[in-house]
């Protein structure tokens, strides 16, 4: 069975931990247990994707959209949509730098990322993560 929620938050910082607690609660009430390790994923996964609307999205923009997808296999997909247009990048962070990490994460956690265009209402950015992690 598929089963997707989505949710518009305020782009504020305090968003960051709301956002993450309903995608928890969402795939929890899904048949997702606490120790899962894809749910565990997808928590950390939809906090570095929002924290980067609320540190990089347009600075006029006063919401973004989460979405969550459970999948009939237990995977789950993480959508968090913005109106920039701007595409995240990896990019090189020194040893001693504090920010620049965020991508280099979802890279290394989620089993797929990518950024699907809006057109002129903005971005996508999506991660999968299997069941089974």
């Amino acid at each position: 069975m598929l089963r997707r929620n989505s949710f518009r938050l305020p782009r504020h910082p305090a968003s960051v931990g709301l956002a993450r607690r309903r995608v928890r609660d969402h795939l929890a009430d899904w048949g997702h247990g606490h120790d899962d390790p894809a749910l565990a994923d997808a928590v950390l996964l939809v906090s570095e994707l929002a924290t980067n609307v609320v540190r990089h999205g347009p600075l006029l923009e006063r919401e973004f959209e989460v979405a969550v997808t459970a999948l009939a296999d237990g995977s789950c997909l993480i959508e968090v949509s913005d109106e920039g247009q701007l595409e995240p990048r990896l990019r090189l962070v020194g040893e001693w730098e504090e920010s620049g990490r965020g991508l280099h994460l979802v890279e290394n956690v989620a089993a797929a990322w990518g950024v699907w265009s809006r057109g002129r209402h903005g971005k996508t950015v999506w991660a999968l993560v299997l069941a089974n992690a």
